[in-house]
């Protein structure tokens, strides 16, 4: 009798406890799964159009989720949309503006001497202080990692990611170091972690004798421990981890980023479905490739099958239903390293190519794929051409969380957007980009302004294209509509403030050289 209490006791408690569990987990804060993949094009998931290359799990939870067909990166470049991301703060104001190597540590360039030396590694860093996403939701009671390609602060610096907001980071610490899929270490928070590899620096040609049509002249490139499949089982460890607590995973994969490099079982599918291909002999950059479109497809569908496994962790483990889930791109697609834009319309329905890809504030190279999938609380099947911005995401997630949304961001919450109520389009939104000739741009409804060269040959006039009858931006309308040019040139004026960093300033603007300098 007295063992049947008992028994009984342990099972009304062990009720009550886990009715306890399922409450908290209905109360608790939702987890926020960030995936940020690294040049993929507008036009290369199939949700989008694409029909070469396979994204099955990307469309399935575009299919489940909301499509975003009007948002932008807020640069067409790495460092400076990632610090736009996590800042909320766009190229007017933000301290990161460009890709800022640091040189004047000395031979940053030299692939070998900076994967021994850290001294050597890693770009131009955030200040310590700099308030980010990541510190708000720590304050919130969020564990936060990010997994993938940082950028924003050398291993030495003040700037790594466990100072500005990440509980955790494993991967790539350096833009440059990423440049190779077969690396020869990664970054486990302040440590560096040697792999299975040895160093081949970006740009290694073929031997003078090789044959180009022999797998086994490729050899060298392809490796022990491939960094993108490091990374994912890091991924999925830190959602097992974490799966009692709320979390946010900036999962910032370096796919589909150059060098063309992957398994060769990964490619297999792809190789029998292109049939025989030109190789790419690596004398504009990066890797050669004996097989350079199945390659870079084959890329894209590792990254979709990476992001399909994490879906399914959170789905094992009941996280489903309380996790907001994103995907996008840090930037238009490249056009260079043997990658064959015109095969894939990469860019489509914009243009695609150097000038309008990449690098570039046209839409080719800023309008980015987005999808938000959210089971139970966003709308599966659902589409908005709200227009949105990196920079929103900060007063977006702050409003998601219940986190006071700092008074300086640039960026407008598009949480309402997400959760199908009605909300207001912003007036427009904005970029500054001092690089590749130095570029301005802003889009206010249907309008596009544009300036090209502002710092190469010191160029203010201004492209202006109707987005709804020109999406390709081919015929510049600005002398038709002398009023709309003149309100883009009053935003372009009233949003630029000079950089304390010398390589960011913009003489054109107005801006004084003489202050940080930034090579």
């Amino acid at each position: 009798m007295r063992n049947s209490l008992v028994i009984l006791v342990v099972l009304l408690f062990g009720a009550c406890s886990q009715k306890e569990s399922v409450s908290e987990q209905e109360n608790r804060l939702p987890n926020i799964v960030f995936v940020l993949a690294d040049d993929l094009g507008y036009g290369e998931v199939g949700y989008q159009g694409q029909s070469k290359i396979k994204t099955p799990n990307i469309d399935a939870l575009a299919a489940t989720g909301m499509i975003f067909t009007d948002h932008y990166t807020a640069a067409p470049v790495c460092a400076p949309a990632r610090c736009m991301l996590l800042t909320g703060k766009h190229g007017g104001h933000a301290y990161i503006r460009g890709n800022d190597e640091w040189r004047e540590r000395g031979e940053v360039w030299d692939y070998a001497k900076a994967a021994v030396d850290p001294n050597l590694e890693g770009q131009r860093p955030l200040p310590a202080d700099t308030q980010t996403l990541a510190k708000l939701l720590q304050g919130a009671g969020y564990k936060t990692a990010i997994i993938g390609k940082w950028g924003l602060g050398a291993p030495l610096s003040e700037g790594i990611p466990t100072n500005l907001g990440f509980d955790y980071f494993y991967g790539y610490n350096c833009q440059r170091q990423a440049h190779n899929l077969y690396p020869p270490h990664l970054w486990e928070n302040e440590t560096k972690i040697s792999l299975n590899n040895e160093i081949v620096v970006p740009r290694t040609l073929l031997d003078s004798l090789a044959d180009p049509n022999s797998p086994e002249s490729y050899a060298r490139y392809q490796q022990e421990d491939y960094a993108p499949d490091l990374m994912h089982e890091k991924a999925l460890s830190f959602v097992e981890a974490n799966q009692d607590k709320p979390f946010f995973l900036y999962y910032a994969s370096p796919l589909p980023h150059l060098p063309l490099q992957i398994p060769d079982e990964a490619r297999e599918a792809y190789m029998a479905e292109f049939g025989e291909e030109m190789p790419y002999d690596g004398q504009r950059g990066y890797f050669p490739n004996q097989y350079p479109r199945a390659t870079y497809a084959a890329m894209i569908t590792k990254l979709d099958q990476q992001i399909g496994e994490l879906r399914d962790k959170l789905d094992e483990l009941g996280l489903l239903e309380n996790t907001l889930i994103v995907v996008t791109s840090d930037n238009g697609p490249t056009y260079t390293g043997g990658v064959d834009f015109d095969y894939f319309e990469s860019s489509a329905p914009f243009t695609n190519g150097y000038g309008r890809s990449k690098g570039f504030v046209y839409e080719g190279g800023v309008r980015v794929p987005m999808l938000v999938n959210w089971k139970g609380k966003i709308e599966a099947g659902t589409k908005s051409d709200h227009v949105s911005i990196f920079y929103d995401w900060l007063p977006t997630l702050c409003e998601l969380v219940g986190i006071d949304i700092p008074s300086d961001t640039d960026g407008e919450s598009f949480l309402a957007t997400m959760l199908g109520k009605k909300q207001k389009d912003r007036e427009y939104i904005f970029w500054e980009y001092p690089e590749y000739g130095g570029q301005q741009a802003v889009r206010m409804g249907k309008w596009k302004g544009i300036r090209q060269n502002i710092i190469k040959e010191g160029s203010l006039e201004i492209e202006l294209y109707d987005l709804e009858s020109d999406p390709m931006e081919q015929v510049n309308i600005a002398q038709q509509y002398p009023e709309v040019v003149n309100r883009i040139e009053l935003i372009m004026e009233e949003e630029h403030t000079s950089s304390v960093l010398d390589r960011f300033k913009m003489p054109s603007l107005g801006d004084i050289l003489g202050g940080t300098q930034s090579n």
